[in-house]
């Protein structure tokens, strides 16, 4: 241990926990926490529409038995809520989102609550030839456990429960009873933009509320040095159509005189970045985030980028993935190349994705998107938008004492102090989390890590990551059991 983390685990032996009991009891458990990610990893979750929601209610029951067998809740429960937008009109029920677990038990003599929140849904395998085994046969191999929902987010699940199967049982070795209020919030569609997420929040209010909330859905520095997220980008998704004729024409007729909406879709899109592929878009901001030094090598290492291929953007390399704007190209709908033929297109429809800078209003954003691509539209072409998927950055407010304690407990399971980073990507319900619970300090984490590849074929989770990852949290939820409130 670091001489810092030495004081920290001495000082909090000295509490209501021993934690060399709670590390033995995470040891001892470590093998079934395994299997029983194994077998979650086993059920194929997907929660988009054109997927089975069998699978997520089998996901979902299956958590639900694991909390059940713990005996500590008070309420276990899988409830499902209305989503945004879809409520029942002339007598309909209203549309339901994916079912979640539920679960809370009230603190005794004055502790602390704290919610742990994970999701069990996950994104859709892809094609089965572009993974090395199959997606839903979780496979150990060099370390790592492969399979889809393995690291992201089904780790997240099982570290909140090893984490509580082992602070019970250091409690049991000790004979004495847990204080500490805990909540749990296991979502059913996360990875299907959490459309419920707002109105479950304000119908499970009282199950939910905590003092402190830990989102379990992130990524460590690397496999030897444990992370607190402290910054999200925010999110802008929409579709657009761009069309320049009523019908399709002979492009060997009209061709070099008439321009087809891909011609002006791909000059279009081209105008929405400067030559060095940073974003051009003017009223997108950056944010002043400081960041760890992180050189090309290591993105190419982390990235895959190809030999020859040079980085995009401008600035500092992690301030371009976690305080500048970006935007991607998603999605195409034109014909594909075996259905090619000899013909102007008179309309094309893509999806635009870009990650806005912490600090940035999600709408200016929008506003400032369909701004260029208007005042930029190539030929006269005509363009149509769709309401756009919007998703606010994070900042958090690092001075509470939450953070403080999860940054030591990190230090003492990984035995290496914690990197505050950021991340590129978004996790627009954390708004509303703290919309509804202001009061609360939230803690983002995880338990995933470069090489994770989450989202993509052979995704991963690196097996001695999660054993500290899951001490990390039970140490953390030890030492907030010895915790007044």
């Amino acid at each position: 241990m670091t001489e810092q983390a030495t004081a920290r685990h001495g000082h909090a032996a000295d509490g209501a926990a021993d934690e060399a009991a709670l590390r033995a009891a995470v040891e001892e458990q470590f093998a079934s926490t395994m299997e029983d990610l194994q077998r979650l990893v086993r059920i194929p979750s997907v929660s988009w529409p054109a997927f089975d929601p069998t699978h997520v209610a089998a996901s979902a029951e299956a958590i639900a038995g694991l909390l059940r067998e713990t005996g500590l809740f008070d309420v276990v429960d899988i409830r499902r809520a209305p989503v945004a937008g879809g409520e029942g009109t002339d007598g309909a029920d209203p549309e339901l989102g994916q079912p979640a677990v539920v679960a809370r038990r009230e603190p005794r003599n004055g502790r602390p609550t704290v919610l742990l929140y994970a999701h069990h849904d996950v994104q859709p395998p892809g094609r089965d030839e572009d993974w090395s085994t199959p997606p839903f046969e979780p496979t150990e191999r060099n370390g790592r456990l492969y399979g889809r929902g393995a690291a992201d987010d089904k780790a997240g699940v099982m570290a909140h429960i090893g984490a509580i199967r082992a602070l019970a049982a250091a409690a049991e070795a000790e004979g004495r009873e847990l204080e500490l209020g805990i909540a749990l919030f296991i979502e059913g569609e996360e990875e299907w933009a959490s459309q419920s997420f707002g109105n479950f929040l304000r119908e499970n209010r009282d199950l939910l509320a905590a003092d402190a909330i830990i989102v379990a859905d992130s990524s460590n520095w690397d496999t030897e040095t444990p992370a607190l997220t402290v910054a999200l980008r925010g999110a802008v998704a929409f579709n657009m159509r761009v069309q320049t004729l009523d019908h399709a024409l002979h492009s060997g007729m009209h061709g070099g005189a008439v321009p087809d909406a891909m011609l002006a879709t791909v000059r279009l899109l081209d105008t929405l970045w400067n030559e060095d592929g940073s974003v051009a878009v003017e009223g997108l901001t950056s944010a002043d985030i400081d960041t760890p030094e992180y050189d090309e090598a290591r993105l190419r290492e982390e990235s895959g980028l190809l030999d020859g291929v040079s980085p995009i953007g401008r600035g500092e390399i992690l301030s371009r993935v976690w305080a500048q704007p970006a935007i991607t190209i998603t999605g195409i709908d034109a014909p594909d190349v075996a259905n090619a033929s000899n013909t102007l297109i008179p309309s094309v429809r893509v999806r635009i994705s870009a990650r806005i800078a912490p600090g940035q209003d999600p709408e200016a954003a929008f506003e400032a998107i369909q701004n260029h691509l208007r005042a930029n539209a190539p030929y006269g072409a005509r363009i149509e938008f769709e309401s756009g998927d919007l998703g606010q950055a994070f900042l958090v407010d690092t001075s509470g004492w939450a953070v403080a304690e999860v940054r030591g407990a990190m230090a003492d399971a990984w035995e290496r102090e914690p990197v505050d980073m950021g991340v590129g990507g978004s996790i627009p319900f954390i708004a509303e989390l703290i919309e509804e619970f202001p009061a609360a300090q939230i803690l983002v984490t995880g338990v995933e890590d470069p090489d994770g590849r989450a989202h993509s074929p052979n995704e991963s989770l690196h097996i001695e990551s999660f054993r500290k990852s899951l001490l990390t949290e039970a140490l953390f939820l030890a030492r907030l059991d010895a915790r007044e409130g």
